[in-house]
């Protein structure tokens, strides 16, 4: 059991990490490492999910998304304001032809994905 726990505190802070990342840096998804972290805190550090839990930056949205698996409007405006900038900016930077339709591609499944996701009024 311990051994689990480790593994999933590991996950969690790698995750988080991630996610930090991924504010800046275009096309690392911030919002699916973060609910991973808050997945692997709350089932190894009760310490570390409660710090995730109340952060200034996450702590809405993670309740949000935990007890009604929706986000608010605002924060899903940002978010696809975000990712059409992010990918944007790689689509411009990107030399190869390839690589700037499959960024298009992705583009396009992410903000179709977004779109399912259910609103909440801000």
């Amino acid at each position: 059991m311990a051994f689990k726990r480790s593994i999933l505190l590991l996950i969690g802070c790698i995750s988080l990490l991630l996610g930090v990342i991924g504010i800046f840096l275009p096309l690392l998804p911030t919002v699916p490492f973060i609910l991973l972290a808050s997945f692997c805190f709350a089932r190894s550090s009760e310490r570390l999910h409660q710090w995730l839990m109340t952060h200034p930056w996450f702590a809405e949205a993670l309740r949000d998304w935990e007890s009604k698996r929706a986000i608010r409007k605002g924060l899903k405006r940002k978010a696809y304001l975000a990712t059409t900038l992010s990918f944007t900016v790689s689509i411009i930077i990107v030399p190869l032809l390839w690589v700037k339709l499959m960024l298009c591609c992705m583009l396009m499944a992410l903000l179709l994905y977004l779109r399912q996701v259910p609103e909440l009024e801000d």
